[in-house]
């Protein structure tokens, strides 16, 4: 059951947090029903997912077989130890973390400015210190390489999102869990905590 504390709604923070991630996993199926799941780079933009890869391979035999799949993003932020809010029992043990899931119908791009927009912005997110030309569907070096590479679209029509950062918890295991986490200062715990202020708006400074 999802707990309704821990889900996201507005659109900004979906966005933002999508924006920012570069990896997720693809879920198809093929035509035996069997379950796949394939990591790759991704963007989001319009409202829609894309990836991109070869013509061939399983991955797209699948899609051309049956075009529902899903698509994960998650970024862990920290695990949380139990002994940071309770000093006898296991159960609170977890960890905090943003995940975005879609459901929805995959097709190809078949559109050359479309796949063009598309590999500009996985630019822009993987090599944002630029360094290459612009890529532009009429200029005949680039015109080649778009019609070889396959370009996918993910159209959702059902997008959950869970931002869990200790929603559900009261205020003197929240507490404890930033004390611990302060205290711990692993990387990403001083985030973990600025995250935890803010879905916790109750959290006492």
């Amino acid at each position: 059951m999802r707990r309704k504390e821990f889900k996201v709604d507005q659109e900004e923070e979906l966005v933002s947090f999508l924006n920012g991630m570069s990896f997720g996993f693809l879920g198809t199926s093929d035509e035996q029903g069997q379950p796949r799941v394939t990591p790759l780079n991704f963007v989001y933009t319009d409202g829609c997912f894309y990836f991109h890869g070869s013509h061939a391979g399983s991955k797209m035999k699948s899609i051309r077989n049956q075009q529902q799949v899903c698509f994960t993003v998650a970024d862990e932020y920290a695990l949380i130890p139990s002994y940071f809010s309770d000093p006898e029992l296991a159960c609170p043990a977890t960890a905090y973390f943003k995940s975005v899931t879609a459901y929805g119908t995959a097709e190809p791009v078949e559109d050359i400015s479309e796949k063009a927009s598309v590999l500009s912005l996985f630019m822009k997110k993987l090599q944002p210190e630029g360094g290459y030309d612009s890529i532009d569907a009429e200029d005949p070096k680039y015109r080649p390489r778009l019609k070889g590479v396959a370009v996918v679209r993910i159209t959702p029509e059902e997008i959950t999102a869970k931002f869990k950062f200790g929603q559900n918890l009261k205020e003197e295991e929240r507490s404890g869990i930033i004390s611990g986490l302060s205290e711990r200062n692993n990387p990403r715990d001083e985030e973990t905590i600025e995250m935890m202020k803010k879905y916790c708006p109750f959290h006492a400074e």
